[in-house]
């Protein structure tokens, strides 16, 4: 029996079979697509609409789906999203051409080359002691700019009762924020040569973070099915850090962060985070996460699908999978269809899995590939599944 989106993406993420496996995609920067491939397939398919940014944010890249194309992307959730205050909106659009952009945190984007940028200004690069954290201009998580129109949005499609909503506050877990603010070759040391100052950072930030989720969920009321986070943890064949440091440093804040959302939101907690993570798996289920994403197949033993559905599967959610490093931008459409049918088939038994690709659909994706990945996931994702 045919299901609306909604209906399939709540019995996938419960562990139950629905009619095909769900496609999520343009719900956030995570499962988004750069604006060069959306404009090649909106052209491919003779769709009409007009160019735009989530977060109204070009520098980040990222564009914000037009309905028509979500419809033919067969997406089956749609996302709220948070935004910057209008103060950082004005101070940006006013600021001299190919300057830097700078975010609410300080951070800012530098342009590479022309329309390319990258995160390169850290304004916390020479922090070490407890004073500069005190001392630094942090973010006003109150301001109510950020939040407004998010109550509306999710009202709206919670009366539709079509797609899954996924909502997502643009925040970077505590983790990748001190990253970001110190550099990661400013930041990483600090967590073995200065412990206590490391600590503080990560403790500043998540309190920040809290704060914005938490006017984010009172905004979202019920309206919501799936909250998405997300802390990069990982690299090509490893962890940024041993599993051992995570516990000490991370695991707690991560859990405290997951419990904070938990007791307001029956919603399930989608965690995002690059990389080869397999060592931490059990340690995401045992402080709540509920769907892990972007399973990057082509680092370490997140290659193996079959293992991770095996000891992770009844117990946690994936979504993701679908190579964006070699096979989306380099394979052909048979290729593409190929693999959607062996991840489906590795990951898709019993529920519990949801296609997307590892993150975002970038600049090199042909439109044909985008659409082998969506089409074949009708083909191959219909329940039950062939053996």
């Amino acid at each position: 029996m045919s299901m609306t989106s909604r209906e399939r993406v709540l019995a996938a993420i419960n562990h139950n079979e629905p009619d095909r496996v769900p496609i999520i995609i343009g719900t956030s920067n995570t499962t988004a697509m750069k604006m060069k491939p959306y404009q090649r397939l909106k052209e491919h398919l003779g769709i009409q609409a007009q160019d735009g940014y989530i977060y109204n944010w070009p520098e980040l890249g990222s564009a914000a789906l037009d309905e028509e194309t979500l419809v033919r992307l067969h997406s089956d959730a749609r996302g709220v999203l948070d935004r910057f205050p209008e103060g950082t909106y004005r101070r940006n659009q006013n600021r001299p051409p190919h300057s830097p952009f700078i975010d609410d945190w300080g951070i800012g984007q530098i342009e590479t080359e022309p329309g390319v940028w990258f995160p390169g200004l850290h304004p916390l690069a020479e922090a070490s002691t407890l004073e500069d954290i005190e001392a630094y201009p942090w973010p006003d998580m109150d301001d109510p700019t950020r939040v407004a129109h998010v109550g509306n949005e999710a009202g709206r499609l919670a009366e539709e009762n079509e797609y899954a909503i996924i909502a997502t506050p643009w925040l970077l877990f505590p983790f990748e924020r001190a990253n970001a603010l110190m550099g990661m070759e400013g930041f990483l040391p600090q967590l073995v040569i200065n412990p206590e100052f490391a600590q503080a950072l990560l403790r500043r930030i998540t309190d920040l973070c809290k704060s914005l989720m938490g006017h984010f969920l009172d905004e979202l009321d019920d309206n919501v099915d799936i909250i998405k986070i997300g802390d990069d943890l990982g690299t090509q064949d490893s962890l940024l850090i041993s599993p051992k440091m995570y516990r000490e440093y991370l695991k707690p804040l991560h859990a405290e962060f997951i419990s904070f959302i938990k007791e307001r939101t029956e919603a399930k907690v989608f965690f995002h985070t690059d990389g080869d993570v397999f060592n931490l798996v059990e340690d995401f289920i045992e402080i709540g996460i509920d769907i892990l994403n972007p399973i990057q197949t082509s680092a370490g033993k997140m290659a193996n699908l079959e293992e991770l559905k095996k000891r992770f599967g009844n117990r946690m959610t994936f979504c993701g999978a679908i190579d964006t490093q070699d096979l989306l931008p380099y394979g052909s459409p048979d290729q593409v269809r190929q693999e959607v049918e062996r991840v489906i088939a590795a990951l898709g038994p019993g529920g519990g899995y949801m296609v997307a690709s590892v993150h975002t659909i970038m600049d090199d994706v042909p439109p044909e590939n985008i659409l082998a990945m969506v089409d074949a996931v009708e083909e191959f994702g219909q329940y039950p599944l062939s053996n």
